[in-house]
């Protein structure tokens, strides 16, 4: 008996999700467009990674539009962050959500990563999909193949600079 219950149990902690964590903070920097500093209640700084978007890096085209999106949207906010896990760096990988610019009230309602996917200020990080929970995985997909489709930000370079090279 003490064998089917071990094995019972067993079954049951591989089926069971993953534990996410909650951490409250304040937005303090943005240092990309997928990356943030967060200041805790208990005055900690915590790097955030993005969950599931990668942005360009700091020499690569459209990066310094991409961070100052995310700053529009968070820093200074008030933030809720729902993450499973830290990198080999030590940064949160999470996603951060605020409350809206234009929903005073609303509470912590827009997770920042899907809006810098749909404003075309991200790719989405298909490789790390399995890291995400499953609705926001595939929300995350349609939003960047509708900026894609409506070819806004990252999309209307790769646009342009195609057009460029076909008039070449």
């Amino acid at each position: 008996m003490v064998a089917s219950s071990s094995v019972g149990l067993a079954l049951l902690l591989l089926c069971a999700p993953a534990f996410a964590a909650q951490l409250e903070c304040r937005v303090a920097s943005v240092t990309r467009g997928d990356t943030l500093m967060c200041l805790t209640v208990d005055n900690r700084q915590e790097l955030i990674r993005l969950r599931g978007i990668d942005s360009p890096g700091r020499k690569e085209p459209f990066a310094e539009r991409a961070r100052q999106h995310l700053a529009d949207l968070a820093h200074g906010k008030s933030a809720t962050v729902h993450w499973t896990y830290r990198d080999h760096h030590g940064r949160i990988i999470g996603a951060v959500w605020v409350e809206p610019v234009d929903c005073p009230g609303c509470g912590h309602t827009l997770d920042v990563g899907r809006a810098q996917l749909a404003s075309g200020m991200a790719r989405w990080a298909q490789r790390y999909a399995s890291q995400q929970p499953v609705e926001e995985r595939y929300a995350y997909e349609f939003e960047e193949s509708e900026a894609r489709a409506r070819r806004t930000g990252l999309w209307r370079k790769f646009k342009e600079s195609s057009q460029a090279q076909a008039g070449q």
